[in-house]
This record gives C-alpha cells, sequence and structure tokens, in this order.
C-alpha cells in the first residue's frame, strides 16, 4: 500500500476538491463520498498497480486501515449502524464529477475546468525543491486506444470522444497502423544544456480525440504554464511538432521566451530559398558561396560509429563558418540583424580585403558573384520573424551541439513508456474500461501523478548512493552497454 499521507498531501496541495465538491449537484439523500477522498482513492489504485477501473478504487479505499476509513469517510454511522462506503457510491459520485468537469468542453479537448484540475494535480506532485531546478522540458504525444470498439463505416462508436489516430511503431516487425482512441501528450522537465541532472518529471498532460491536432492544441499547456509562473526555456520536440505551421507552433512559443531544439522534418531540411542574397538553410542564413553539399547534410543517423561521428561534426563545423552571424538580439517585433562571416573572421572573401589576411586554415570564396547581393554589399543584413520562422531554433542544426542537446528529448519516450509498462501502470487497452475524454484523463493525471513519485524516489535513491560513492572515492556506477549490433556479433575475434 502506498503512503496513503503522501498521496493525501498532493491532493491538498492541487487545492482541486473543493472547488469540484462546490459544483456537484446537491439535494437528495447526502453523498457518503467526497470528491477528495475519490481522488486519494483513484490514487491509491494507481500505487499499487491497478487498472483504471472503479472497482478498484472502491477496494483501494475499503482496504485502508480502520482509522483511515473513518477520517475519510469510508465508514460513517448511519441510523441502522456503521456503514460501508458501496461500489455504487463511487460510481455515483465519480460520473458526478465527470459531468461537471466536462461542461463546456470543446468537441475533443478537454474543458477549461478539467484543464485546471489536472494542471493542479501534476504540478502538486512536482516536489517544490524541483520546481525551479530546470526551464526546459520535453514534449511528446502518444496512443491511447480506448475500451470502445471501433464503429464501422459511418456508425458511431460508443465512446462519443474517440476517434481514428495513427499510431507509428519503431519495433522490428510491427507495422505502423491506426487506432481508435485519443492522444495523451506530457511536457517531461530535463535538465539544461550542460546543467545537473534534474528528476524526469512530468509537468503537464493533456489529453485529446485524435481528430484533434496534438501540437497546435499543446501550444494552450505551454501558455498556462507561462502564466502560472512557470519559467518557459528550451523545448524540446521531434519532426512531428517542428512540421507544423510557424502560426501553429514555433511563433506562438517563441513569443513566450521558449528556445526551441527540435528535428526538422526531411521536407524543411536544405536550401529553401534566398534572403537578401544569402541562402535561407535548416534554420539560418548563409553565405550564397557556400558549398550546396554542406547545406544539404543531415542529421547523424543512430548506429554511427566514431569514425563517421567525427566525420560529421567536421562537416558541419565547417558548414558554420559560412553562416551569417547574429548581430543583434530580437527586438521586440521580433527583427534581428545578421553579418556576413567574412567580416566575422571566419572566412576569406576578395569582396572583402581584409578578410583576405586571414589565415589559410579558413575556407576561401573562389568565386564571388560578379553582382554582389545585399549581404555581400552591406555590413548588416535585417531579417524580419518570417525568416526561418518555423525552423530557426537554439543550436545549428545538425550540428554537435544540437545533437548533444536534442539527445535530452528520450526523456519524453521513458515517460511514455513508463506509463505502458506491463510490469506496473501499463495504461495499454482494457486499463481503463471507462469512456469519454473527461473520465480516462482523469485516470492518466492520477497515472502520472504516481509515476512522478516513482521517479522522484528513484532519482533521489540514485544520487544518494552516487553521493556516498564519491565520498570513498569511488567514481559513479554506470550501466552496463546492453546493446549489441550486428557488427558486434558478426567480429567475434
Amino acid at each position: 500500500m502506498a503512503d496513503l499521507a503522501r498521496l493525501e498531501a498532493i491532493v491538498d496541495a492541487a487545492d482541486v476538491a473543493a472547488g469540484i465538491e462546490m459544483v456537484l449537484p446537491v439535494g437528495g439523500r447526502p453523498r457518503q463520498l467526497g470528491a477528495r477522498t475519490l481522488l486519494v482513492g483513484m490514487l491509491l489504485a494507481q500505487a499499487d498497480d491497478r487498472p483504471g477501473h472503479l472497482v478498484r478504487v472502491h477496494r483501494a479505499l475499503v482496504g485502508l486501515a480502520p482509522a483511515d476509513r473513518r477520517r475519510l469517510g469510508v465508514i460513517v454511522d448511519w441510523r441502522t449502524g456503521p456503514h460501508t462506503l458501496t461500489y455504487r457510491q463511487v460510481e455515483r459520485t465519480f460520473a458526478l464529477v465527470v459531468a461537471v468537469l466536462h461542461a463546456g468542453a470543446p468537441a475533443g479537448c478537454p474543458s477549461d475546468a478539467l484543464s485546471g484540475v489536472v494542471d493542479n494535480l501534476i504540478e502538486a506532485s512536482v516536489p517544490e525543491r524541483y520546481k525551479h531546478a530546470t526551464s526546459a522540458v520535453a514534449v511528446d504525444w502518444t496512443d491511447h486506444p480506448t475500451w470502445a470498439l471501433a464503429p464501422h463505416r459511418d456508425q458511431i462508436g460508443a465512446d462519443p470522444d474517440a476517434s481514428w489516430g495513427h499510431r507509428a511503431s519503431h519495433a522490428i516487425g510491427v507495422n505502423d497502423e491506426l487506432f481508435y482512441g485519443y492522444y495523451p501528450q506530457a511536457a517531461t522537465m530535463v535538465a539544461e544544456d550542460a546543467g545537473p541532472p534534474v528528476p524526469e518529471l512530468a509537468r503537464r498532460l493533456l489529453v485529446t480525440s485524435c481528430h484533434v491536432d496534438p501540437p497546435r492544441a499543446f501550444v494552450a499547456v505551454i501558455e498556462r504554464m507561462h502564466h502560472a509562473g512557470i519559467a518557459i526555456g528550451d523545448i524540446l520536440a521531434d519532426s512531428g511538432y517542428a512540421h507544423r505551421a510557424a502560426v501553429a507552433w514555433a511563433l506562438p512559443l517563441r513569443s513566450l521566451g521558449a528556445r526551441l531544439v527540435q528535428d526538422h522534418h526531411p521536407a524543411d531540411r536544405g536550401p529553401k530559398g534566398t534572403h537578401g542574397g544569402a541562402v535561407i538553410a535548416n534554420g539560418n542564413l548563409f553565405c550564397p558561396c557556400t558549398p550546396t553539399a554542406l547545406l544539404q547534410i543531415g542529421p547523424l543517423h543512430r548506429a554511427a560509429n566514431p569514425a563517421e561521428t567525427a566525420a560529421h561534426d567536421t562537416a558541419t563545423t565547417e558548414t558554420a563558418r559560412y553562416k551569417l552571424g547574429r548581430r543583434s538580439a530580437d527586438d521586440p517585433d521580433g527583427y534581428h540583424r545578421v553579418g556576413c562571416p567574412a567580416l566575422a573572421g571566419k572566412l576569406r572573401c576578395p569582396l572583402h580585403p581584409d578578410s583576405m589576411t586571414l589565415g589559410r586554415d579558413r575556407p576561401e570564396i573562389l568565386n564571388p558573384p560578379q553582382h554582389p547581393p545585399l549581404c555581400c554589399t552591406q555590413q548588416t543584413l535585417t531579417v524580419p520573424p518570417a525568416i526561418n520562422a518555423k525552423t530557426a531554433q537554439k543550436h545549428d542544426y545538425p550540428g554537435p551541439a544540437w545533437r548533444h542537446s536534442y539527445a535530452r528529448r528520450s526523456a519524453a519516450e521513458r515517460t511514455n513508456s513508463t506509463i505502458k509498462d506491463p510490469a506496473s501502470t501499463d495504461t495499454t487497452r482494457g486499463w481503463c474500461r471507462l469512456m469519454g475524454l473527461t473520465a480516462i484523463t482523469l485516470f492518466l493525471t492520477c497515472a502520472i501523478v504516481i509515476r512522478n513519485q516513482r521517479i522522484v524516489d528513484a532519482f533521489e535513491t540514485r544520487q544518494a548512493h552516487d553521493a556516498r560513492r564519491a565520498t570513498l572515492g569511488q567514481p559513479p556506477k554506470t550501466r552496463r552497454r546492453r546493446r549489441r549490433s550486428i557488427d558486434d556479433l558478426i567480429d567475434t575475434t
């Protein structure tokens, strides 16, 4: 049994139970089960790795110690004597809570009331000592099939909020497929670039129907974090987010002060036009004489060996020499100025005689344009926010600094995998047999809260263990490398 006091403290810190209780309908026989006890019971059920079933919530509550059952109202005195909470009472209170939280919800999205409950519960599960440990988060969405059977053709399914979605699989022998359900997505805390480690706690959760575009919907979640006083720094996302139109993802986040670290979709890589004569590519502006091969370098593949990694880093470092460097920060309207790389001393160009005195270790422009464009004739070039609006990010793509920074995004994958772990929560189909966006969101929120507590405990245990080894003069314990490639299996010498 989980620490009951710890879970009660989370519910109390979230300060949502009283607000829910105020809007629940009254009249008739008084309800024995309050909103606070219901939330505690849902957390208890998830902490014991039970499915998201109301019967499991009932069993978790009636299985408490007698004193706790009395205190939480699981046992109350009726005229006929002590009365223990029944399953029907749990079902009734949960249905009332779902009804009030679902009221006014847009199609396929949570209501404002539900969003507030989810945000407060998950935020309360983050210990105060870690709330300001980092401003970087990794975001990702995953699939959550509903318990209802998928409808055939034009029929209406039993789950009114579910819809068809696409599930991509990276497992060997498993193809991508369609599923019927929802898209949950979470924002997971990650360490700052070269910063100290932090626990990978889920900071926010959003569940939407599959017909709702996940990145567009999650912008509102990031905005609520900003308005709640949470610092917004690095936001790490894969190409599924980065490929959206700039007005749907990149621009709203930059207006909040976010620094994007994301993978470019293959359609967004390489040269994409010019501005003032400078080549637009991979989120930056480059000298018009930049070799085309340097502008078409893609990200390093996962199975790269050390020699391939070194060659890739050399090529991306060479590409950076042709980049027009920033000369100013963004003004309030998003404009900034950049300058020629020859004037910055990064390469040799005959159009700027002073640069020809630089060392031969720098690249040289052998065939400058006969009619130099603005980027070559002006000291600086003004860049409006519409240029590279979708692809501009914190680090030069796909260089080593970007690669090391983007590697932190795996924390979002781990968040999704831990709540689907068959050995613990296992939120796959059948875990929750309730239907409707609000009901499923409440149970997934409780699963995330319990997952956060486990991550905190594991992180602090590991930190204490490393500190103890440090005092003994021993290096931190590292994990054994279990991944073996085909080359490892072939090379038996």
